[in-house]
């Protein structure tokens, strides 16, 4: 009977305790929703939106809310309740109009609050300062003209108003990135940007973009003169010998070309496998100091003779018919084979390999999104993340990837978008469109 009696004991104790833990795990729960805003919620513009995640790991959420209050009149931006438990995870993302919530620039309140299904109704309420500002960041540009030649490179130096997100030259669908500086002793800030070469009069618009803090956003157009450039179309006729020659070592490297003939080889190469590589050289090009590495003159390889210019409007031929068209970003120059590659100017080293039709190729980042490339080179003697010098030697010219014969191919980039690099040869260009402007102020 005592066994019995103490068995029956140790039951119910372990029943009361699985219970109890059953009951603290569940409605029971002592543990508080977790409530995370994304991003800098801190400011709060004409239009802003706010992204606010609510969690519970238990019962999952009862109710959640955004509230904002200004002048002790909350305005409710988000208040959901939520008919039954198991929603551990919810995000919202609301619209915060400003203007037609009657808000004010001045100081304001958030606050976000989780409640969950526990029977104790856990709350967590976050509270935090927030400022309303309507007042848009002032661009003030100090190049009051801009000559650019198409397909050519232009530098524009501004100010502004107040400490923003996000700044920089809006080209189109293109962005380049503005980048803060000291001109004339006061804080201020340079956009390096590329023309296209079919641009015109308005097409495309340039203008400098301003976002401050708060979300508010201000364009200036900026005052541009267009020189029209005329750039040569060429034929180049695709001989079986050099078929035969190149395309064998694309199909070693890419398997899906394994088995194609040779002219189905490069028809893929001068399009799909071109355009990937201009996507990897961009991504490069893109990973730029935010100072100038640069100085003087940028060098052209010595003792050689251009062979292909940029803009160069190119269309192949095999058998008498067209196969494909490519238009050519850079300067193709000759001297004797195996002939020293130097770096055009002083920077650092962002790629080194292989890289498709481009073989061997080196890229130098000089910074403010300015860098060259060097390419079909037969041997690099430079790693990623080295320094170089100006003039300093970086490998040996060559004939590795679509190249027929033993040359240079040099490119100049902004942002990964090609200029013509013979500007960047000239010392009268950079004095008028880079130095001046970079040391003209008020």
């Amino acid at each position: 009977m005592k066994r019995n009696f103490w068995f029956t004991v140790v039951m119910v104790l372990l029943l009361a305790a699985g219970g109890g833990a059953w009951f603290f795990m569940t409605v029971g729960e002592s543990n508080s929703p977790s409530i995370v805003a994304d991003g800098d919620p801190g400011m709060i513009g004409k239009q802003k939106l706010l992204k606010v995640t609510f969690s519970d790991e238990g019962q999952g959420l009862r109710h959640t809310e955004i509230v904002i209050t200004q002048d002790n009149r909350p305005r409710i931006l988000s208040s959901i309740d939520y008919p039954a438990a198991g929603v551990g995870r919810k995000e919202v993302s609301v619209a915060v109009d400003a203007s037609a919530m009657k808000l004010h620039d001045g100081p304001a309140s958030l606050t976000l609050t989780a409640v969950d299904y526990s029977l104790w109704k856990n709350r967590t309420v976050v509270t935090r300062p927030v400022q309303i500002d309507f007042m848009p960041p002032q661009i003030f540009q100090l190049n009051p003209t801009n000559h650019i030649n198409q397909g050519g490179a232009c530098i524009v130096t501004y100010r502004l108003s107040e400490a923003v997100s996000h700044t920089g030259v809006q080209v189109g669908d293109l962005f380049y990135p503005g980048y803060p500086l000291t001109l004339a002793g006061k804080p201020g800030y340079v956009a390096y940007f590329a023309l296209p070469l079919d641009a015109a009069p308005g097409v495309p618009q340039i203008r400098i973009l301003a976002r401050d803090q708060a979300g508010n956003e201000t364009v200036s157009g900026i005052p541009v003169l267009i020189k029209k450039r005329k750039f040569r179309s060429d034929t180049m006729l695709l001989s079986d010998a050099f078929l035969d020659t190149k395309m064998p070592e694309f199909q070693a490297d890419i398997p899906a070309l394994r088995g194609k003939t040779p002219i189905e080889t490069f028809i893929y190469i001068n399009s799909q496998l071109r355009n990937d590589n201009s996507q990897t050289i961009q991504s490069f090009c893109r990973k730029s100091e935010p100072r100038q590495l640069w100085q003087d003159t940028f060098l052209r390889m010595k003792n050689a003779a251009p062979m292909a210019l940029f803009g160069d409007n190119r269309t192949y031929l095999y058998g008498g018919k067209p196969v494909g068209k490519s238009l050519h970003a850079g300067v193709d120059l000759a001297s004797l084979a195996h002939s020293p590659i130097e770096a055009a100017n002083s920077g650092i080293v962002r790629f080194t390999g292989p890289l498709g039709i481009y073989g061997n190729t080196v890229i130098i980042d000089h910074g403010l999104g300015l860098t060259t490339l060097y390419s079909h080179m037969s041997a690099i003697q430079v790693r990623p993340d080295q320094e170089v010098k100006r003039g300093e030697v970086i490998g040996t010219s060559g004939l590795t990837g679509l190249a027929g014969g033993d040359h240079l191919h040099f490119g100049t980039a902004i942002n990964g978008q090609f200029v013509d690099p013979r500007e960047w040869w000239d010392p009268h260009w950079i004095e008028d469109n880079v130095t001046a402007k970079m040391n003209w102020a008020f």
